[in-house]
């Protein structure tokens, strides 16, 4: 079968030919219709310092998707061949502490398919039962395909109270995009986003933002909020969100970071701060709270700008790298593949 494939170290991606997957007693099979291109897929294909020393290789990349199950493990119920499906991609230990007390998202063992095991960008692929998730009556195809980080926008959303409030959003990438949609649904009454992309800003007014501003061409007023999320990994950004917070405002920390920034600690201290390191999605929780959502009326289609056919991928990492798209799908044909025998390509990567 084919799948999109980080062969070695270095910059690329290859559309290769692996083995057809056999699963295991707890697993299903999934047969992707749709997959998306994440800013995670961004940094393996470039293969920065986070990917250099995260990624093994080889391996099949993506974690972004949707499918239908096409065989079914030994030991898995409630699930049958046919059912349209997506799933969480954090895989988790389901022992410790956190996991046992359902809070699956704070598991210290996690691994994550197309970053630390083979992931969704294949014609077949394994996958964990237990973190399927069945798609509701009624989503579309393409929405479903980015369940994942239409989560983590309603994860962070979520965090905390914003009926009535006014919500500043630094960073229009798909995430951040996503979440005004999600901050105007659950009532938010003003919803600012910063960026310095003048294409996804405008996808982000698009999906309701009151006021998009390109930070490098004007300033942002010197109004207060009552809530901020910093989604860009901008060290700039998050000195931006803490000083517009009003006294005992709330920051929900969902970009990546750089090691060792510095920020004004007497911000977060006399004016009483909260600020709340998100990742992923709460697990199974966040997956029905964005149904629900969308069955409500959330509309998100506008942030999908492109699709291309899965062999075509690299003209989806293009435009993706190019900063002129919101979210990219591939699309995989439904055709018969053949079985091939490769022992060099490791079928599974601890």
């Amino acid at each position: 079968m084919k799948a999109i494939v980080k062969r070695s170290s270095g910059p690329g991606l290859f559309w290769d030919d692996v083995p057809i997957p056999t699963i295991a007693p707890d697993e299903v099979l999934i047969q992707p219709l749709k997959t998306s291109i994440c800013g995670t897929d961004i940094h393996i294909y470039k293969w920065d310092a986070w990917a250099q020393k995260t990624v093994p290789t080889p391996l099949v990349i993506g974690h972004e998707f949707m499918g239908k199950v096409v065989e079914i493990g030994a030991d898995v119920e409630g699930i049958s061949i046919g059912d349209k499906v997506s799933g969480e991609g954090h895989i988790t230990c389901y022992t410790c502490p956190n996991c046992r007390s359902g809070r699956s998202h704070l598991c210290p063992d996690t691994e994550v398919i197309g970053i630390h095991r083979h992931g969704c960008f294949a014609e077949f692929f394994p996958f964990k039962a237990r973190n399927v998730f069945p798609i509701p009556e009624g989503i579309p195809d393409d929405i479903a395909a980015i369940f994942d980080p239409l989560g983590n926008a309603v994860h962070t959303a979520q965090s905390f109270d914003l009926k009535s409030k006014d919500v500043l959003i630094t960073g229009a990438g798909p995430i951040g995009i996503m979440a005004v949609a999600v901050a105007k649904h659950m009532g938010a009454n003003k919803v600012v986003i910063t960026d310095v992309n003048d294409t996804r800003l405008k996808l982000a007014k698009d999906l309701g933002a009151d006021k998009a501003v390109n930070v490098t061409k004007s300033t942002l007023d010197r109004d207060t909020f009552s809530v901020a999320f910093e989604m860009s990994g901008s060290p700039q950004a998050l000195i931006q969100s803490l000083d517009a917070l009003e006294p005992g405002g709330k920051i929900g920390l969902l970009g990546f970071l750089p090691p060792g920034i510095t920020i004004d600690w007497d911000l977060v201290i006399f004016k009483m701060l909260t600020l709340k390191g998100i990742y992923g999605r709460q697990v199974f929780a966040t997956w029905d709270q964005m149904s629900q959502m969308l069955q409500e009326g959330l509309k998100i289609t506008p942030v999908i700008t492109h699709k291309f056919p899965a062999e075509e991928f690299q003209q989806g990492f293009d435009v993706m790298m190019h900063g002129e798209s919101g979210k990219v799908i591939l699309e995989w044909t439904q055709e018969e593949v053949n079985v091939i025998e490769d022992q060099d390509f490791e079928a599974k990567i601890a």
